[in-house]
């Protein structure tokens, strides 16, 4: 059975204070939790928050991650680095890096490599564009990233990787796809991870990632195919982002 996995992608958001006060108040809350959860912060907090989480079942990871393993690539942060910093998992392909930094598909591929390779977990995230999705193209969309993406790795090196499915019409707009909408494209993604290999596709973990929020993740986790989410603002709130667990873990 997949275990549930909530991730919590702070953005460009928080100070060392706010950070370690945050992560305080998840440590506290997350006893006895049947959910994994995982938080990342900007790279500047990954060690102060490294070092506030250590012993604790709250694990740390990146927004981003270069597609270089080192060399001239000022501003650059490489996976060996992240690793080193104590991530355990890099978010990938996410749609604000898609669409305000034009990130392509080759770029991603290369970054999910070299997560790989510093053995970290790369959360690949796929996801359609409001046209795309009023012209009904929502399944052939993601199923064409995650070929761009994952369709050269061997299918031991696809079943290391998370991939979290938020729609683009749906990221920061307080919008969210209905729970059958989500699922559907869900399905969709277990189905091509079937097409590669029988025992890939159940277990692979595959989250919703799209303006979720407490009232919401319920009705989103009793889907068959959401194995847990990639939370945004709410993830800036511990109450809300515990509440989000909660539902996932019942």
């Amino acid at each position: 059975m997949r275990r549930p996995l909530i991730a919590g992608n702070w953005k460009l958001n928080g100070s060392r204070e706010s950070a370690l006060e945050l992560a305080a108040d998840l440590i506290s809350g997350s006893a006895d939790l049947s959910a994994d959860l995982l938080v990342c912060p900007s790279f500047t907090l990954l060690n102060p928050v490294r070092e506030a989480l250590a012993g604790s079942p709250v694990a740390l990871g990146a927004q981003n991650v270069s597609a270089e393993s080192s060399g001239a690539f000022t501003g650059e942060v490489s996976a060996a680095m992240l690793a080193e910093a104590g991530c355990a998992y890099a978010i990938i392909g996410h749609s604000e890096r898609r669409t305000l930094y034009a990130e392509q598909d080759r770029e991603l591929a290369a970054k999910v490599l070299q997560a790989l390779s510093a053995s970290l977990t790369p959360i690949l995230c796929v996801g359609e564009s409001l046209a795309e999705r009023e012209q009904e193209r929502q399944e052939a969309v993601v199923q064409q990233q995650l070929d761009a993406a994952l369709g050269e790795l061997e299918t031991t090196a696809i079943a290391k990787c998370v991939i979290a499915y938020e729609p683009v019409w749906a990221i920061g707009t307080g919008r969210s796809a209905s729970p059958q909408d989500a699922q559907a494209v869900h399905a969709s993604i277990r189905a091509w991870l079937g097409g590669l290999s029988e025992s890939l596709a159940p277990s692979v973990r595959l989250l919703y990632g799209g303006s979720v929020k407490p009232d919401s993740a319920s009705a989103l986790f009793e889907q068959t195919d959401i194995d847990g989410a990639l939370v945004g603002g709410a993830s800036l709130n511990a109450s809300d982002f515990l509440a989000i667990a909660r539902a996932a873990a019942s």
